[in-house]
C-alpha cells in the first residue's frame, strides 16, 4: 500500500510486471552410480569430459566387469552431455596413507571432503592420506621439506663413535674480530655463534661425520644475544671451514674430545643444506632447489614475531602405477604454512595453513596429524632446543618441550618446530569386497548411492542411467525399479534401463534372447519417466586393449542429449537422423522384424543393425504400459521441458497477490514461450487459462494460484504405409485416387 501524502505533491510509483520469465532448460545432465577405481565416495560429482572422468574416477578396470560402469559413463559423455557420478561405498574401502611414525600405516576410510572435515581434520593416526579410498594410491609418495637445517658440516675425527654428535645437541664456534659485511673494516664482531644439530651421518670406516646444523643466534663478548637467520656466505651467520666447533650437551661443553659430555672438532667442509636435498625418489635424483627456493618464514608469521613456518610439499607417483610414469610429480605446493591462521600475501581470506590448503586444493592428499606433535622420527625422541644458557664457550641449554612450536598454532610469537626433508610412502589402500583389485559393489550399496539423486532441489539430473546389472536377474530388476521410482518421484528426469547381461550376451539363439528380454522387463514398473532398450553394444576398450559388450542405457540417454543439441527435446531420438549409436561395432542382440514387434508391444525399444544406416535406436516408447500420449519419448520430453521452463516463472509468483494483474502477468510470460515451442514444431496448439474462472474466491481464500495449460503435442512417426497402385494406361489418376 502506498504511503499517504499529507501535503500537496506528486507521488511516483513503479509497478514491475516483468518478474519471472520462462527459459528453455538444457536437459543434458546424466547420473550414474558404481564401483569406480577412485574418486570421492557417496558424493555427487560432476564430470564434463572423458578426461575429467579419468582424472577423477580412474580408468576402467577389467576385474568384476567394472569396465561396464565406466564405459557406460564414457559412452554418455560422447554425445555431448555432462555427467554426475556417485562412487559406491563398501565396508572394505580404505585410503592409502602414511601413519604416524612415517613408516607405519593405519586404517582410514575418508569418503569425501565432508567426511574429512567432520571426522578426520584432527586425526592423529595418519600424517598424510590419499584423497579418496582404494589401492590406486598405494606406493604414492609425499615428499616434504621445511627449514630444519641451514648447513651441512663435514668433520674428520679419530673417534669412530662420534660421541657427542647427537640430534638436539648444540654447537658453538668462537668469532674473533669478524668484519661485519657492508660496515667497513673498522667494524667487527667478537663473540660466538650458536647452532643446533638436526641431523647426523657417521662413517666409522673413514672416521668422518657430517652434521646438519640450524643457526640459532649470535652472542657478543658483552653477552648480548641476537637471534639470526642463516645467510649463505655470511661469516657472521654461518659456520665456516676451519672453524672449531664445540659440542654442547645437557652438562655443558667438553673441549677435551670424546666422551658423552661433548667434544670439539674442526670443520672440514661446509655446504648449504637445502642445496643438497633431494625428493627421495626411487628412480631419479630431483633436487628440491629445482622446485622452489628454501622455505623460511612467511610474511604473515614474521609480522607476528613468529618464525620458521614455511614448507613445501610434493606428491609423487613413485612407482608409476597412477600415471604410468615412474617418479612423475602429481602436485606440488610451495610456501604453505604451519600456522593455523596464516594467510597468503595480498590475498585476503586465502588460508595457507597446510592442512586446510591441501583439503581444499589438492586432488591427491589430505593431511592428518601434525608431524611435530606425533612422535615423528625427529621430535619424538630428541626435541629441538631453543638455545643455550651460560656464557662464552661453556654454555648449557634446555630442550623445548613437545608442546612448544606446534604446527597448527596461531602465528603470534611462535617459533615453529621443523622436521627437515622427509618422504612418506603410502600403503594400506583397499578396494571393494576384501582386497586389492576387486570392484564388486553390492545391491544395497548401489541403491544407497542412487538414493543421493532423490532430492531434485539438491541435485539436478535429467537422465538416470542404470549401467550394468548385478549378479542375478532379480537384483538387476530391483536396481532398475529403484531408478524408475526415483524418476517417478522427481518427475523431472528419465531413467534408462538395459536388460540383464546374460539375457543377451553370449546367447546365440535370437528367440531365446527375445524371450529373456521380455521376461526381464515384464515385471518392471509402468512409468513414462523411463525408457527400456533391448541390449548391449560391442565396443573397444582402449585402456585394456580389449573389445567389450557394454549396456546401451548410457547411449540411449546420450541420444536424447544429442537430440536436444541438434534439434529440440520434443523430437524423437530414434531412427537414422538422430538415433545412431556412437562407437558401436556390433550388437549382442539385433532383433528381427517379428521380434521387434514383440518387443515394441511390450514397451521395449529395439536397437538394431540396419543395413546401410548402422546401429541405431529403432523405437521411441517410454516404459508406460498403456496407451497414452506419454507413452512416447518425445512427448514426455516435451512436457518435461515445458514444465521445468515454466516452473521458474511460477516460482516468481509465490507470495505475490492473487489478482488480475498477477494472473495477466503470468499469462504474458507463458504464452510467448509456448508460441516459441509451437514455432519449433513441438506443439500443434495450446491454451493458457489463468483468470477468475480457475482462480475462484475459494481458491484465492485458500492462498492458491492456478493456471491450466492445455497442450496438443506433435507426434513422432512410428508407422509408415506406402501403397503402390498399378493402373491401366488409359486410366485417369483422378478416377482412382481414394478408391484403394
Amino acid at each position: 500500500m502506498a504511503t499517504p501524502q499529507l501535503s500537496p505533491g506528486v507521488l511516483i510509483r513503479e509497478v514491475d510486471l516483468t518478474v519471472g520469465r520462462a527459459e528453455n532448460v538444457l536437459d543434458n545432465i546424466g547420473g550414474i552410480a558404481g564401483p569406480f577405481k577412485q574418486g570421492p565416495v557417496d558424493e555427487v560429482t560432476q564430470i564434463n569430459t572423458s578426461q575429467s572422468l579419468i582424472d577423477t574416477f580412474g580408468k576402467p578396470q577389467s576385474a568384476n566387469a567394472q569396465y561396464e560402469y565406466w564405459m557406460t559413463a564414457s559412452s554418455f559423455l560422447s554425445y555431448g552431455g555432462v555427467l554426475k557420478i556417485v562412487r559406491t561405498d563398501d565396508s572394505n574401502l580404505n585410503n592409502a596413507n602414511a601413519g604416524v611414525g612415517i613408516a607405519s600405516t593405519n586404517a582410514a576410510k575418508i569418503k569425501n571432503f565432508d567426511d574429512y572435515e567432520a571426522n578426520f581434520a584432527t586425526a592423529t593416526n595418519f600424517t598424510y592420506a590419499a584423497k579418496n579410498p582404494g589401492s590406486w594410491a598405494n606406493s604414492m609418495k609425499v615428499c616434504f621439506i621445511d627449514n630444519a637445517a641451514d648447513q651441512t658440516l663435514g668433520i674428520t675425527t679419530d673417534d669412530p663413535n662420534n660421541a657427542g654428535m647427537v640430534i638436539g645437541f648444540g654447537v658453538t664456534t668462537a668469532l674473533t674480530d669478524v668484519t661485519i659485511p657492508g660496515a667497513g673494516s673498522t667494524s667487527s664482531f667478537t663473540g660466538y655463534l650458536k647452532g643446533i644439530i638436526t641431523g647426523v651421518s657417521t662413517n666409522a670406516t673413514t672416521k668422518s661425520s657430517s652434521i646438519d646444523v640450524k643457526i640459532v643466534s649470535r652472542v657478543s663478548s658483552a653477552g648480548t644475544e641476537t637471534k639470526i637467520d642463516y645467510a649463505e656466505g655470511d661469516p657472521l651467520k654461518s659456520f665456516e671451514a676451519n672453524d672449531t666447533l664445540f659440542f654442547v650437551n645437557n652438562s655443558g661443553i667438553n673441549t677435551g674430545g670424546g666422551g658423552a659430555t661433548g667434544r670439539s672438532e674442526p670443520v672440514a667442509t661446509q655446504v648449504d643444506w637445502y642445496d643438497q636435498q633431494t625428493l627421495g625418489l626411487s628412480n631419479a635424483t630431483v633436487f628440491w632447489k629445482s622446485i622452489a627456493p628454501k622455505p623460511t618464514t612467511s610474511n604473515f608469521v614474521q609480522q607476528r614475531s613468529g618464525k620458521n613456518d614455511a614448507l613445501h610439499i610434493a606428491v609423487i607417483d613413485d612407482t608409476g602405477s597412477i600415471t604410468g610414469i615412474q617418479g612423475n610429480i602429481l602436485e606440488k605446493f610451495t610456501n604453505l604454512s604451519k600456522a593455523k591462521d596464516a594467510i597468503a600475501d595480498g590475498e585476503t581470506g586465502k588460508k595457507i595453513f597446510y592442512k586446510d590448503f591441501l583439503a581444499k586444493n589438492s586432488t591427491q592428499i589430505y593431511a592428518g596429524s601434525n608431524p611435530s606433535a606425533a612422535g615423528d622420527a625427529f621430535h619424538g625422541t630428541n626435541p629441538i632446543i631453543n638455545g643455550f644458557t651460560g656464557s662464552g664457550n661453556s654454555p648449557n641449554y634446555t630442550k623445548i618441550a613437545i608442546g612448544d612450536g606446534l604446527w597448527g598454532s596461531d602465528a603470534q610469537g611462535v617459533n615453529f618446530n621443523s622436521i627437515g626433508n622427509v618422504s612418506y610412502t603410502f600403503t594400506g589402500g583397499q578396494d571393494y569386497s576384501s582386497g586389492t583389485g576387486n570392484y564388486t559393489a553390492t545391491l544395497g550399496s548401489l541403491l544407497t548411492s542412487y538414493n543421493l539423486f532423490e532430492n531434485k532441489d539438491d541435485v539436478a539430473v535429467d537422465f538416470l542411467m542404470m549401467g550394468p546389472g548385478l549378479d542375478t536377474q532379480d537384483q538387476s530388476q530391483a536396481k532398475a525399479n529403484l531408478l524408475i521410482s526415483i524418476a517417478n518421484a522427481r518427475k523431472d528426469c528419465i531413467a534408462t534401463v538395459s536388460p540383464h547381461r546374460t539375457n543377451v550376451v553370449n546367447v546365440t539363439n535370437t528367440t531365446t534372447q527375445t524371450n529373456n528380454v521380455l521376461k526381464f522387463f515384464s515385471p518392471l514398473s509402468s512409468s513414462s519417466y523411463c525408457v527400456f532398450d533391448s541390449g548391449y553394444k560391442y565396443m573397444f576398450d582402449r585402456f585394456n586393449n580389449e573389445f567389450r559388450f557394454i549396456p546401451c542405457n548410457g547411449d540411449i540417454a546420450g541420444l536424447m542429449v544429442r537430440t536436444g543439441i541438434l534439434a529440440f527435446p520434443w523430437f524423437s531420438p530414434a531412427g537414422q537422423q538422430r538415433g545412431i549409436l556412437n562407437n558401436a561395432i556390433k550388437l549382442a542382440y539385433s532383433p528381427s522384424k517379428d521380434q521387434r514387434d514383440l518387443l515394441y508391444s511390450s514397451r521395449i525399444n529395439p536397437i538394431i543393425n540396419q543395413r546401410g544406416a548402422g546401429i541405431l535406436l529403432f523405437g521411441d516408447k517410454t516404459g508406460l504400459s498403456y496407451a497414452s500420449a506419454f507413452d512416447r519419448i518425445n512427448v514426455r520430453r516435451l512436457f518435461l521441458t515445458v514444465e521445468q521452463s515454466l516452473e521458474g516463472a511460477a516460482n516468481a509468483q509465490l507470495f505475490e497477490l492473487n489478482d488480475a494483474n498477477t494472473r495477466s502477468n503470468f499469462v504474458n510470460i507463458v504464452e510467448p514461450f509456448l508460441r516459441d515451442v509451437q514455432a519449433k514444431r513441438g506443439l500443434f496448439d495450446f491454451l493458457v487459462v489463468c483468470d477468475e474462472t480457475n482462480n475462484t474466491p475459494d481458491v484465492i481464500d485458500n492462498n492458491e494460484f492456478r493456471a491450466d495449460i492445455y497442450l496438443k503435442p506433435t507426434k513422432s512417426i512410428n508407422f509408415v504405409t506406402l501403397t503402390f497402385v498399378a493402373t491401366r494406361t488409359g486410366v485417369s489418376f483422378e478416377e482412382v485416387v481414394g478408391t484403394v
